[in-house]
């Protein structure tokens, strides 16, 4: 049987949400006025978070399993919008940064090739309708 997941979301005012599973909580909002702050991310912001801790925890976790060095890892995620409506994504870029003495970085790259073929649902699910490019870099430090 499939699974399953839930989330309620709560209007709180102009264009600010509050979503949670119950334990956690995330503000979404999206300020109709220029230069006035959000409270939170905007909803576009919450996609492109998804897919860099989708991808990053899954090539935490390759790296981790070959026994690299791995110190710290970081995941830089930008997206490309349309001006007309929908704004949707035409182009995502990720960028991981991998940082530690001795990591390979042809592990780096099959851990990234993974996350994008099989392993991160997030990037299966945007994929077929956003084209989205990678990149890489190590740093022994």
């Amino acid at each position: 049987m499939p699974s399953e997941l839930r989330l309620h979301a709560v209007h709180a005012g102009g264009m600010k949400m509050i979503v949670g599973d119950g334990q956690h909580e995330v503000i979404a909002d999206y300020p109709l006025q220029p230069g006035v702050a959000a409270a939170g991310l905007k909803p576009m912001e919450l996609l492109l978070a998804s897919l860099a801790t989708c991808a990053g925890s899954v090539v935490a976790l390759l790296l981790e399993r070959m026994k690299q060095p791995v110190a710290r890892l970081e995941v830089d995620v930008r997206g490309a919008r349309r001006d007309e409506h929908p704004t949707v994504f035409t182009e995502i870029s990720l960028e991981f940064a991998i940082h530690g003495v001795g990591v390979d970085p042809s592990a780096v790259e099959k851990a990234v090739a993974q996350a994008d073929d099989k392993l991160c649902p997030v990037w299966a699910m945007l994929k077929p309708g956003t084209p989205i490019a990678t990149s890489f870099r190590v740093d022994a430090g």
